[in-house]
């Protein structure tokens, strides 16, 4: 009896000593989760976009026709107009309004640089949207060309009649719930890469 009571004991013991250690290596994960840096933008004075800015995108990658677009090339291809745009970012939070936009889908240029498919059952794309400072937002294959975020995806190259302010081109997709984080200033490329 003595020995089962010395097992009972010991396993109790062993149980307790497991749940202090899951809390402590649950507090030191918690204090590494608050030493997070906050992202935060950096406002670049006007020089420095000025820097960034690019005269042409590169259509690359995976693609049958690579291809150098500027904002003339553009304006060639189907343009449509967007009404009252509005950049949102974390939370609906409006970033900024533009009345009027002039752009060219997504789809459309990629069609134009079309992608290389060993079949229709060949799927396995994604589009990178890289900027000059950096930034990159990506979209699949699937949403481009089988999604209505197709029909909201665009290259914008005029704000409210004038040029684009900060680059010539603009990559935008107007459907998603915060349109900030696929919002690409100072556009220089646009890549396809199947996934492997």
């Amino acid at each position: 009896m003595k020995t089962k009571n010395y097992i009972f004991i010991l396993l109790i013991a062993f149980s307790c000593s497991m749940c202090n250690t899951s809390k402590k290596e649950e507090k030191v994960s918690t204090e590494k989760t608050s030493e997070t840096k906050k992202h935060e933008h950096t406002t670049l004075t006007a020089e420095d976009s000025l820097k960034l800015v690019n005269h042409q995108i590169e259509i690359k990658g995976e693609v049958e026709n690579q291809l150098q677009l500027t904002v003339d090339s553009l304006k060639k291809m189907k343009v449509v107009t967007i009404e009252n745009l509005k950049i949102t970012g974390k939370g609906g939070v409006i970033k900024r309004e533009v009345k009027s936009c002039k752009a060219v889908l997504l789809r459309d240029i990629l069609d134009k640089a079309k992608i290389k498919q060993t079949d229709h059952k060949d799927r396995n794309f994604y589009i990178v949207e890289s900027a000059s400072d950096d930034y990159k937002a990506t979209f699949s294959w699937a949403e481009i060309f089988n999604n209505p975020t197709g029909d909201n995806a665009y290259v914008i190259f005029e704000e409210n009649g004038k040029p684009v302010k900060n680059g010539e081109m603009i990559g935008l997709c107007k459907n998603d719930i915060a349109t900030g984080p696929r919002h690409v200033y100072w556009l220089k490329s646009i890549e396809v890469y199947k996934v492997k």
